[in-house]
């Protein structure tokens, strides 16, 4: 037998270690198991053996990662380990070098939990300014849910209860199980495709093992790529997974998703209805103001024109008219009351009042009234005025009186 190729053990354990170190999956895994072993090292290290019925696998943790550590690990306890599996060269053994460990169960998904949602609020998946708004009116919703069950039924109900016109295209995915994450983001994008308004994706309530699909990244990377928005709508009001983070908005159950994502018709009706009422009284009350405004424009306009103007101006003539007739006839009345008073007083001062009498009037030739003898001479004409005629004479001779306050002629 020819040796062509000798290695020594350190070739050979280095050789191996190598090869451990390019294998990904045994850079970052999870392994279940019983501890056994364990010891607490002065140094601060920690050394046990993880075992199964099959098998059993040596693990330290370095004192720089027990920090993650909640609680203090002991025999006979059933925990998944985190970390690496790698070769000690010096002794060509392999073992696993744990970065954290957490209780077998729900301790381990949650702490999965908490580090898939670290990874992407840091990866800015979270983020506001990605969210889209939901739209207030919906004309074709699409769910993401099992084709059967509780949540299907209650969107459908409250969905049709709030608009009875509403479209719902309903992708049948798997909800739970190895092949539930797949199905989920392949019913998100199928949706988006189909060109749905608005997409619900959840299901009913369960453990956190049953809800575990809307934990996993594939359906973050979906719900966070997807064009539409997203409500997530994953089990009772206290369940929280990953893909509440990422939707767009989160209900609290399949029901309050539907009530979200649907404008209730019937209440629009109603809305719709009394904004006609307020509309139709606010036209009647403005309507009322400008046929009020209007009447008092008129009045101003009436009360403005030329023709208002001409008739005031008549009436204020008319009266201006009636103010003078009466004037005029007050003073025509002052005027003949005065006269009759004159007339009665001429009455009483009139020679012919006096020829009346029988007393008699002279005149000389010249017409002048003779009141006193040294007026006339003798053979004088003189005319004398008596009440049916008048008398013509000569004066013959003429004698004053001793009292010539009175002249009384002669008859020849």
């Amino acid at each position: 037998m020819t040796i062509q190729n000798i290695y020594t053990v350190a070739q050979v354990n280095a050789y191996i270690k190598n090869m451990f170190t390019q294998d990904f999956m045994l850079q970052s895994l999870f392994v279940r198991g019983e501890v056994s072993n364990c010891k607490y090292h002065s140094s601060g290290h920690i050394y046990f053996t993880l075992k199964d019925e099959k098998g059993c696998i040596a693990c330290v943790m370095f004192a720089g990662s027990r920090g993650g550590l909640k609680f203090t690990l002991r025999e006979g306890m059933q925990v998944v380990a985190g970390g690496v599996v790698d070769v000690y060269e010096r002794d060509g053994k392999y073992q696993m070098y744990a970065k954290q460990i957490v209780q077998d169960g729900a301790g381990f998904l949650h702490e999965k939990f908490e580090q898939l949602k670290q990874d992407l609020e840091e990866r800015g998946m979270f983020d506001e300014q990605y969210k889209l708004p939901v739209p207030k009116y919906v004309h074709t919703l699409g769910v993401v849910t099992a084709p059967t069950g509780a949540a299907v039924r209650d969107i459908i109900n409250v969905a049709k209860r709030r608009n009875p016109y509403i479209r719902i295209v309903l992708y049948p995915a798997i909800v739970q199980g190895d092949l539930a994450a797949k199905s989920i983001a392949d019913g998100i994008r199928a949706l988006e495709h189909q060109g749905v308004d608005l997409i619900i994706a959840g299901r009913g309530g369960g453990s956190m093992e049953d809800l575990w699909a809307f934990n996993e990244e594939i359906v973050a990377q979906a719900v966070f790529d997807c064009s539409i928005p997203v409500i997530s709508a994953v089990g009772h009001e206290t369940d929280t997974t990953i893909i509440d983070y990422v939707a767009d908005l989160r209900a609290p159950t399949p029901s309050a998703a539907a009530e979200l994502a649907v404008f209730d018709y019937g209440q629009f009706m109603l809305s719709l209805e009394e904004y006609r009422r307020k509309f139709v009284k606010q036209m009647w009350t403005r309507l009322q103001e400008k046929r009020s405004q209007l009447e008092r424009r008129r009045m101003q306009l009436n009360y403005a024109s030329p023709k208002s103007r001409i008739r005031e101006k008549k009436t204020r003539l008319m009266q201006l008219e009636e103010r003078i007739v009466r004037s005029m006839e007050e003073i025509l009345d002052d005027r003949r009351h005065r006269l009759a008073i004159y007339l009665e007083q001429f009455k009483g001062l009139s020679p012919l009042a006096k020829l009346n009498s029988g007393y008699s009037y002279v005149e000389d030739k010249s017409g002048r009234a003779l009141k006193k003898v040294s007026q006339v001479h003798p053979k004088d004409s003189v005319t004398i005025h008596v009440t049916d005629g008048k008398v013509f004479a000569v004066v013959t001779d003429k004698k004053e009186k001793e009292r010539a306050d009175v002249f009384r002629g002669e008859v020849c």
